[in-house]
């Protein structure tokens, strides 16, 4: 973390990746002002909490302002598939939407780079922080495997489909068991919240949706079991 408003200009500066800006709610001013449009220029995620948010973050003078500081640099997907390509690879993309659960995206990220993913994409907002949860969950992976965080999901799929990966939804809402699709090929696996599922308009981006069986009375899988099933099924395929 990096606390107090001048720091973490610096680090901005410094062209630290920042996973997300806290802010105190009322701060004001010409310097929070000035702070304000520079992390809205660079695009860099905000939140305004209560300063009781913040005092539990961190005891030190943090001014109202504190910064989480990335532990992995993000790379360019609309670079790396290209570059996989020329290296006569198949790619094959782990697109996580409103995964917010940080041990859950650590145990993706896990299963993802034994799987042979070669990245995974995840939205500025909305997306789990990769704090020292994550890492830890992910066993090593997330120092690995490329992650690229994007602003627009939406975007980003497709131009996986104009870039010739075939979209893959995991849905309880699929018309064809995991077991039974067709992963021949470049894909793009998208997962969802467990709560909201993926959103509507990136379904309607989705080649194949697939669903998994629920047998029993619980409604639906925890996401990092349902994503490891459904990257094998990948692996299994290829």
């Amino acid at each position: 973390m990096v606390f107090g408003i001048r720091a973490v200009q610096e680090a901005i500066a410094a062209g630290k990746e920042i996973e997300k800006v806290f802010v105190k709610k009322g701060l004001q001013g010409d310097l929070f002002r000035g702070f304000l449009e520079v992390v809205r220029q660079h695009n860099i995620p905000y939140q305004f909490v209560p300063i009781e948010k913040l005092n539990r973050l961190s005891r030190k003078n943090h001014q109202g302002v504190i910064a989480m500081i990335s532990a992995v640099v993000y790379q360019d997907i609309e670079q790396l598939v290209p570059m996989l390509y020329d290296e006569g690879k198949e790619p094959f993309i782990l697109v996580l939407d409103s995964v917010t659960d940080v041990r859950n995206f650590g145990a993706i990220a896990r299963t993802a780079e034994c799987a042979g993913v070669h990245a995974i994409v995840i939205p500025e907002k909305g997306g789990a922080l990769i704090n020292a949860d994550a890492l830890k969950t992910s066993a090593g992976a997330l120092h690995t495997i490329p992650v690229c965080r994007v602003s627009s999901l939406n975007e980003i799929v497709q131009f996986l489909k104009n870039s010739g990966l075939k979209v893959v939804a995991a849905t309880e809402k699929g018309a064809v068991n995991y077991n039974d699709a067709n992963y021949q090929g470049p894909v793009a696996l998208v997962m969802g919240a467990e709560d909201t599922g993926i959103s509507s308009d990136l379904l309607a981006l989705s080649d194949v949706r697939s669903k998994i069986p629920i047998l029993g009375e619980i409604e639906s899988l925890n996401v990092s079991v349902a994503a490891g099933i459904l990257m094998y099924e990948i692996v299994k395929s290829r």
